[in-house]
């Protein structure tokens, strides 16, 4: 699957369900960009048994993944990779083996991490600034137990340093956790992901 993190399409997602998909301006391609950055014929993602490749097709503008130049030569893609098509539109490489959810009815709702990166995906949906690296590992550690209870001394273990934890307070964790909400609620107001447990730790409920 290929999802745009941003622009007028923003939250489209295409899969890739041929051995061969083109990216480009033109009208007969499977991806069509309208952008007038893009070649009509920008590139192509190839599929070979199990693997995806992506090559550039001679474009004007070039075709990168991860910052760097593809040329003419299948470029192997890994789950989280992000294709850029003339260093505007952004698409991110979702892997056959990612736990994503391929169901075609509706934009995809709930909240994924690409750990390597720190990156966080909420409906197909780049959070963008980044979060901090405090949010970020809240976010992790109840990611990664998502659906249970995490205490408050697991995540102050979790996302502070052993100095740094001994002076953190019930005040800061709050204001983390306030901060953190706001973040994800900037691209999905409608859904409490981060719940609070009175008494136990905060709890991850994913769509």
């Amino acid at each position: 699957m290929l999802i745009a993190y941003e622009g007028e399409l923003e939250g489209e997602r295409w899969v890739l369900d041929q051995d061969r998909v083109t990216i480009g301006r033109a009208s007969d391609c499977e991806i069509v960009l309208p952008k007038r950055q893009v070649s009509r014929y920008h590139a192509v993602v190839e599929r070979d048994e199990a693997h995806y490749t992506v090559r550039d097709l001679d474009s004007k503008n070039g075709t990168y993944v991860n910052g760097e130049g593809v040329g003419g030569e299948p470029y192997p893609l890994k789950d989280g990779d992000e294709i850029q098509i003339a260093l505007y539109v952004k698409l991110g490489f979702v892997g056959a083996d990612a736990t994503v959810p391929l169901e075609l009815t509706g934009p995809y709702r709930g909240l994924r991490l690409d750990e390597p990166a720190r990156r966080v995906f909420i409906g197909g949906q780049e959070l963008r600034p980044p979060l901090s690296l405090a949010q970020y590992r809240m976010l992790e550690v109840l990611h990664a137990r998502q659906g249970e209870v995490v205490s408050r001394e697991e995540i102050v273990r979790r996302v502070w340093s052993d100095e740094e934890a001994m002076y953190v307070t019930e005040q800061a964790i709050d204001a983390l956790v306030h901060r953190l909400r706001e973040r994800i609620a900037m691209v999905d107001p409608d859904h409490d992901y981060i719940v609070t447990v009175r008494g136990h730790g905060l709890r991850l409920e994913n769509r």
